[in-house]
């Protein structure tokens, strides 16, 4: 059994979508579960999870709704059609049907514009309202998956992610790992995954839309004094530029832990619902991935610490969006 004895969180996350991370994510569970590492595997993509599939999972052992926030009704008592609340609504929820006024709650934000503006009071609240669900599976390799799922229109999928996270720790218990496989760009789910944790799996691909993601995404892990380390996936569609996104990684001190190749594997393992290395273990990708995968083992989770301080930035850099 190998052992960390404190929890350690590793991220993995990409600037932009579609470039393998999930994929990468279900290797690395299976091969460091074999390796004798404890650990719990999280999805923090609450709007879109899809880690269960690249795992296979069909069956939740728990599922545990989520509540969060309120949302807006008109009591038809009150309400006198006047129609300043569909004026002010900046979510565009109030709506004319039948000529009176209703607020339609998969677009309510529950954000007490329309209740403040309301001349007779019409305007009431329901409170904890189910904003999606937290299902837990143990997945056939021995460790346990945690996946949140956010309602259509519902707000706040960072708010669930950070629940998702809570529960994989809670799961784990003492000493261990908590892989995150997170949403794909730099909005609030990826801020959630990103906080309190140590490690980030960067993943990219070689592409100049690519490289400006990393960077941004870079930026974020740098806010949060994550060590980053990166993965370049499907890097011989463009040797060049795969180097020149290894020349950015060697310019900020970001380790280059892998290259893997493109390969026809991959797609298919997805459409069987089985991880790489387990679908396909002789093809290019999985020989590659099952590499990083090593690595990461053997030189990055025994001394996270040891490794988090050469890594991590020298200090926080705060991250100030920029707003039109």
């Amino acid at each position: 059994m190998s052992s960390i004895r404190d929890q350690v969180e590793l991220v993995v996350a990409s600037g932009k979508g579609g470039v393998g991370k999930s994929t990468l994510t279900a290797v690395l569970a299976v091969e460091l579960a074999r390796r004798g590492f404890r650990l719990v595997a999280a999805d923090a993509d609450a709007e879109a999870p899809n880690l269960h599939i690249a795992l296979g999972v069909s069956e939740w052992e728990s599922v545990e709704p989520y509540y969060e926030g309120r949302i807006a009704f008109i009591r038809r008592d009150k309400c006198t059609d006047c129609g300043i609340c569909a004026e002010v609504c900046p979510y565009g929820a109030v709506e004319l049907r039948d000529g009176h006024y209703y607020i339609n709650e998969w677009i309510c934000e529950g954000c007490l514009t329309c209740s403040l503006a309301c001349p007779v009071k019409a305007i009431r609240y329901k409170f904890r309202v189910q904003a999606g669900e937290i299902r837990v599976a143990t997945t056939r390799y021995g460790f346990k998956l945690v996946s949140g799922e956010i309602r259509p229109g519902r707000p706040n999928s960072g708010k669930l992610v950070t629940e998702v996270k809570n529960k994989a720790k809670s799961l784990l218990g003492g000493g261990g790992l908590v892989l995150v496989d997170a949403a794909a760009g730099i909005e609030c789910q990826v801020i959630s995954s990103l906080t309190g944790a140590q490690l980030a799996l960067l993943v990219a691909e070689p592409t100049a839309a690519s490289l400006s993601d990393l960077k941004r995404i870079h930026k974020l892990t740098k806010h949060f004094m994550a060590a980053p380390m990166l993965v370049i996936n499907k890097y011989d569609l463009n040797e060049e530029y795969a180097s020149t996104i290894e020349e950015y990684a060697r310019e900020n001190n970001i380790p280059v832990i892998g290259r893997i190749p493109y390969d026809d594997s991959v797609p298919k393992s997805i459409v069987s619902k089985t991880p790489l290395n387990e679908a396909y273990p002789d093809s290019p990708a999985a020989k590659a991935m099952v590499e990083i995968s090593d690595y990461i083992a053997e030189e990055v989770l025994p001394n996270w610490r040891r490794w988090w301080a050469k890594y991590r930035p020298k200090k926080p850099e705060p991250y100030i969006p920029i707003l039109p």
